[in-house]
């Protein structure tokens, strides 16, 4: 299982491919704060609520000075499905290595209807601009995070 990170640590770099195919990178956003969250799998039920709900609280985000990437183990053309499907403006990003999600603590056992499962935990770290963790929040809901993020940052 992964190392969940701490707040002090240096978030792992990644380069990963958006829902176009094109490359995002972590470095890209040097200087700004970032929420990158890790999710289970596009065109689901929670995580539609998820990337929903960060998408209508961007220009809040934005206006306090954070960037949000969402990441998942589905490839650019899914993620541009769920982008298109339910109107998301937040960035999408594919890790079908699981590399990504490995390196944040995000994809290990976890358990599901009672069982233990190994999969993607549904987590949520805050970068700052010097790239270290501000904030690792892990096994978080689907429903209300984002708002629970917002109160959390003091947004």
């Amino acid at each position: 299982m992964s190392e969940r990170l701490q707040p002090g640590d240096t978030a792992p770099a990644f380069t990963l491919p958006d829902a176009d195919g094109a490359e995002v990178s972590l470095a890209d956003h040097k200087g700004r704060k970032v929420i990158v969250y890790f999710y289970p799998a596009a065109l689901t039920p929670g995580c539609t609520k998820q990337a929903c709900d960060f998408t209508d609280n961007l220009d809040v985000l934005a206006a306090a000075g954070y960037d949000v990437i969402g990441v998942s183990p589905d490839k650019p053309e899914k993620l541009a499905k769920f982008r298109e499907k339910e109107n998301l403006k937040v960035a999408l990003v594919g890790d079908p290595s699981k590399e990504t999600l490995e390196a944040y603590g995000a994809f290990g056992e976890k358990k599901l209807y009672g069982k233990t499962v190994t999969g993607v935990i549904r987590s949520t770290v805050v970068v700052d601009e010097e790239g270290k963790v501000e904030h690792a929040f892990y096994n978080v809901k689907a429903t209300g995070h984002v708002a629970k993020i917002i109160r959390d940052l003091g947004v």
